[in-house]
């Protein structure tokens, strides 16, 4: 198993799990420096210097593995040459990325060829854009369409990562400003405002402020399989400016999981006609809790627990309930008819 990025912020958080979970991970990245750093504490690891403009460095990184899980950000940049050695090696590829055109461009260029290669290729498979996405499936149950879904981050703070902050400016770049949704069965570039509303997140949250239309990578997840008209997301508005200051600090560890004191709600409520389905997760630190959520998908595709080949959201990958379920030392879950 492949960590590439493995030394940060993200990558620490999986490597830990996937000790735990009994695999035997190999780290690799960018930063030869920052790899021998991170050997100091898993003496018995390899390490894997790797380039993504050098493709042999990748081939050698990713050999003998059986996935490889990518935490390193840009996605934009990272995730292409990374997917195009998973297939050459014909392994599982899993990305934690947030960002929403990387995620598009992987369920754009990828498709066809991973499909032909019957290779098994998850991004988003983290926070953003994963535990959403499973959550709006889980909803939906038996509906086969809906009119709308919202998503409603229930974030305490946002102190983001140096990966945050770059996948970024990486995408306002890309945009132009500009901003996304998921309306009327597509995806659309806009300048509108922003709202500011009222959500009504359930105990112990309450009722917060929000930013309407701040949008996440599940805008192209949850689209990818499911029959949903429109894709609305909020944040919330603490959160928003956590993350949007240039002055907010990086996360701080207050355990000894090296977790900080964030916590999050994210609720998710699917609409058909008159008819409303929700789900609800609750935890502590979006990047420690994106660790199980993707190493819980590397395990199940490795143990053959998947429903399909190719670029696929893990909604349409897994069972979404049972998945979600197994997600329970670290999220608690209330998933309502």
């Amino acid at each position: 198993m492949t960590v590439f990025g493995a030394y940060g912020h993200t990558g620490k958080f999986v490597v830990a799990q996937l000790r735990d979970r009994g695999f035997v991970p190999v780290l690799s990245g960018r930063d030869a420096n920052k790899l021998k750093e991170l050997a100091t504490s898993y003496a018995e690891l390899d390490t894997r210097p790797a380039s993504i403009d050098d493709p042999a460095s990748l081939d050698r990184a990713l050999a003998g593995a059986d996935a490889v899980i990518n935490c390193a950000g840009p996605f934009a940049t990272t995730a292409p040459p990374v997917i195009e050695a998973a297939l050459r090696a014909g392994i599982p590829y899993l990305d934690v990325t947030g960002e929403i055109e990387a995620t598009l461009d992987t369920f754009t260029h990828f498709a066809d060829h991973a499909q032909a290669a019957g290779v098994v290729i998850v991004p988003a498979m983290g926070f953003f854009g994963g535990l959403s996405d499973l959550l709006t499936t889980a909803a939906m149950g038996d509906w086969e369409a809906a009119d709308e879904a919202h998503i409603a981050y229930g974030l305490s703070n946002w102190h983001p990562t140096p990966g945050t902050r770059a996948a970024g400016a990486v995408s306002q770049q890309r945009r132009s400003g500009r901003r996304i949704r998921y309306a009327n069965g597509q995806l659309e570039y806009h300048q509108d405002d922003l709202p500011a509303l009222e959500w009504p997140f359930p105990a112990p949250v309450g009722p917060r402020a929000v930013v309407g239309g701040f949008t996440m990578a599940d805008v192209v997840t949850v689209p990818s399989h499911l029959s949903i008209r429109d894709v609305h997301n909020y944040m919330t508005i603490d959160a928003a400016r956590d993350v949007l200051n240039a002055d907010t600090p990086p996360p701080a560890a207050t355990d000894e999981r090296g977790r900080s004191a964030q916590t999050f709600l994210v609720d998710v409520i699917v609409r058909s006609g008159t008819s409303e389905r929700r789900a609800i997760a609750q935890g502590q630190d979006i990047y420690a809790v994106t660790a199980p959520i993707v190493v819980e998908a590397v395990d199940r595709i490795l143990m053959g627990k998947t429903r399909t080949a190719g670029v696929a959201s893990p909604g349409k990958l897994f069972d979404a309930p049972d998945f979600l379920r197994a997600l329970s030392p670290h999220v608690r879950l209330d998933l309502r008819p």
